[in-house]
């Protein structure tokens, strides 16, 4: 619809406009042309009025900005880039500003399907306010021309402007004006609405009312005052008003005495506009049921049909209004993963960030409405409904790209480097990656053919055997499908090497393909393995890399001298944003480090070159085995007291860097899609002269080894942020946050490749 916007209460303000912003907001998200005229200050109890025989000036003004009571702006949270709408505002009445913007403006949007004046600051329910309201003044000016009108008013009971509450007042408002104009019914020119601003509103009922027909019974509705207290101005005045007529909080400057300074036929006096609003509820309180006024005070939002002579219709002031999908949530969520830890966290994150927004789990996606209903699915990989969420690339939002081997499988995420590197030789991956070296090896007897086209290697071992212990080059094998540290072994020679691969005898016969039957990419997290008697994942024995090992590794001495990497979450979104979390663990080896070559047994202790918490007894549970990343110590050995900081900026640019050189330099095996997210645990070395290198990424990772301590700091606000990154624009819920307003999630590639599905 082509909806026109007008009011009383003139552009936002806090103290006498506070809900025109978000009203239009809301309007625009549901899909409608919104075209807003206002008054360019306080025009409230004013009725239908025009100022005769005055010309009216139109301002051009901003939404993006909000009157103070000062008279001066300041800025609303919004998109710089965003150019916006123009609002009008013109020096006259509600009802001069219909005139205004249904014949002077907007011609270009096409025609004026409605008309909505408000949301006026305050309620407007039975007649003594409504008959002065220059909220139902403007939509009666809407239906004197022709339209179809609506005046919408709020109920507020405090002060305090709640955003959350006003939102769910306006998305409750924006529903029932669809409603109302897809089922306008006959007879009836304007209807007048009012919305109590109470938490919840939007599960209360909705109910068709007659208009109480009251009289004010107190006397006069003027206070004489002291001539010095009559320069409020209007915006002044109508505040207190509404806080005393809303809230009981009446604010007076008192009257003056009326004893005359000197005989006069006639006391001069000053009058103040000060209703006794007591008038008001007193009657709504004696009245019966049914009513305008009685349904505000029993917390539901009452409809009220009338004629444009204020007359209500006949047989439309009774009964229940039930909206289509009335209590039909926003979007559906489907949370359901494996692990006991991470569950909670993200359920936790949705409730939190999601308060005030009607949401629904669903156990399977076959418990939705229907097929295209909005849905979130955040579940373990093979659980995932890709059909769905490629069918339905507007509705359903997924936590996993389908294809992603170009960044977890290590033997091709160095290929993923190699490859990048060769395009571009001045790569930051060239200095924070170390050279890997792929090669195949099906049974032990066939590591010399598999050697012979591994020549990098095959090189650095031969030329081993004529050097010292300790000036050899150590290397480091990893299985290219396994996680967790499995498999991982050090090495200086071929005999070494032939020894590793004769203990992994096979224990099954599975095949080690990483796609199923449909060409899915099977997703091997961190969490789900199948091993041998030496605790390898023998269906991954088969790709290996080998790689320089890095030493020596920076050392801190506040935890003994022991070996640690980074473990950094990382999250991609859509076609194709990237962030790291600025939140990361220092994971530690259970036991000091040496060098590979100082250990007087030839069987190397791993547990001195791996820091991964999920190969020590006890875990994450260990003492010191996790740590903050930024609760490390400023002066670690040799490097500068913000080290961290340049470790950090170091892995913004290897991330960023990694996610692009994979999706667009290896398209088959990362392919992005515009309604998927995903986490990935990226895990860095930082060496003794503070350069971080990358080891590698998991899909899936094993939130878990955060453990208890600092579960809420750095898991539970990850999900937080993914919701108000991904989940919330995704639904239409907000825009995602700004740089600079994310305090967690740093974008460190945004790349727009553009992907369709």
């Amino acid at each position: 619809m082509h909806i026109l916007v007008v009011n009383d209460d003139g552009p936002p303000s806090n103290a006498s406009s506070p809900y025109v912003h978000s009203l239009v907001h809301n309007l625009q998200s549901a899909g409608h042309v919104v075209s807003v005229v206002l008054p360019h200050q306080q025009r409230s109890w004013i009725g239908k009025a025009h100022l005769v025989g005055a010309s009216v000036t139109p301002t051009y003004f901003r939404p993006g900005t909000l009157h103070k009571d000062d008279g001066t702006v300041h800025h609303l949270p919004r998109d710089e880039d965003d150019d916006g709408d123009e609002w009008i505002l013109i020096d006259s009445t509600p009802a001069s500003c219909v005139q205004i913007g249904l014949y002077h403006y907007f011609q270009d949007r096409g025609p004026i399907d409605l008309v909505i004046s408000g949301p006026n600051y305050g309620r407007n329910t039975t007649a003594l306010f409504s008959l002065s309201s220059g909220t139902i003044g403007g939509a009666m000016e809407a239906a004197v021309c022709g339209k179809k009108a609506i005046a919408l008013s709020y109920a507020f009971s405090s002060r305090n402007h709640d955003p959350v509450v006003i939102a769910e007042a306006s998305k409750h408002s924006v529903r029932l004006i669809e409603h109302l104009h897809k089922n306008w019914a006959d007879g009836v020119d304007l209807y007048t609405i009012n919305v109590p601003l109470e938490p919840g509103v939007s599960e209360n009922k909705i109910l068709y009312t007659n208009m109480l027909d009251n009289r004010w019974s107190s006397g006069s509705c003027f206070q004489a005052t002291d001539a010095d207290a009559a320069g409020e101005g209007p915006e002044v005045q109508e505040h207190k008003l509404r806080l005393a007529g809303e809230t009981g909080e009446l604010a007076t400057n008192g009257s003056v005495d009326d004893k005359p300074k000197k005989q006069s036929r006639i006391q001069h006096k000053h009058f103040k506009w000060a209703p006794n609003f007591a008038d008001v509820y007193r009657s709504v309180e004696e009245s019966e049921p049914g009513n305008d006024g009685w349904a505000v005070k029993e917390g539901m939002t009452s409809v009220t049909p009338l004629k444009a002579n204020f007359m209500h219709i006949p047989g439309l002031t009774q009964g229940e209004i039930k909206l289509s999908g009335t209590h039909a949530p926003t979007f559906y969520y489907s949370v359901e993963l494996d692990s006991p830890y991470v569950q909670p966290l993200i359920e936790g994150a949705l409730r939190k960030q999601l308060r005030g927004t009607a949401c629904q789990s669903i156990p399977s996606l076959s418990d939705l409405p229907d097929s295209s209903a909005p849905v979130l699915q955040y579940r373990e990989y093979e659980n995932l409904d890709f059909e769905h969420a490629l069918a339905h690339p507007s509705s359903s939002l997924i936590n996993s790209f389908v294809i992603r081997k170009a960044l977890i499988r290590k033997h091709y995420l160095s290929n993923t480097v190699a490859n990048w590197i060769s395009k571009h030789p001045d790569s930051i991956l060239k200095k924070h990656v170390k050279p890997a070296v792929n090669f195949e090896v099906d049974y032990a007897e066939f590591l010399d053919e598999a050697l012979m086209e591994a020549y990098e290697l095959r090189e650095s071992l031969e030329a081993n055997e004529s050097k010292s212990e300790q000036d050899k080059e150590w290397w480091i094998l990893k299985p290219g499908m396994s996680d967790r540290g499995q498999g991982i072994r050090l090495f200086n020679s071929e005999a070494q090497l032939q020894a590793i691969f004769e203990e992994w005898e096979e224990s099954d016969d599975e095949d080690d393909d990483d796609e199923d039957e449909d060409g899915v990419e099977s997703s091997l997290d961190e969490n789900a393995m199948k091993k041998n008697a030496q605790g390898v994942v023998t269906s991954q024995l088969r790709h290996f890399i080998a790689q320089p090992y890095i030493d020596p590794p920076l050392l801190l001495p506040s935890a003994s001298n022991r070996k640690f990497h980074i473990r950094t979450y990382v999250l991609a979104a859509g076609s194709l944003n990237v962030y790291v979390f600025k939140e990361m663990l220092a994971l530690f080896s259970g036991v000091p480090y040496q060098a590979p070559w100082e250990e007087a047994d030839e069987v190397r202790n791993l547990a001195r070159h791996l820091t991964n918490t999920c190969l020590q007894e006890g875990g994450s549970t260990n003492e010191g085995s996790v740590r903050r990343f930024w609760d490390l110590e400023d002066s670690a050995p040799g490097l500068p007291s913000n080290w961290k900081d340049s470790v950090f900026d170091q892995i913004c640019a290897i991330t960023g860097e990694i996610f692009e050189a994979a999706a667009r330099g290896m398209l088959i095996h990362f392919q992005t899609l515009p309604n998927a997210f995903e986490l990935f645990g990226v895990d860095f070395l930082v060496d003794e002269a503070g350069n971080a290198w990358l080891l590698e990424l998991n899909a899936f990772p094993d939130f878990g080894q955060t453990g208890e301590d600092l579960k809420d700091l750095v898991v539970g606000r990850l999900f937080e942020e993914v919701v108000d990154v991904v989940v919330k624009p995704f639904f239409g819920l907000g825009k995602a946050p700004s740089p600079n307003d994310s305090l967690g999630l740093k974008l460190v590639a945004n790349l727009d490749l553009g992907r369709k599905i």
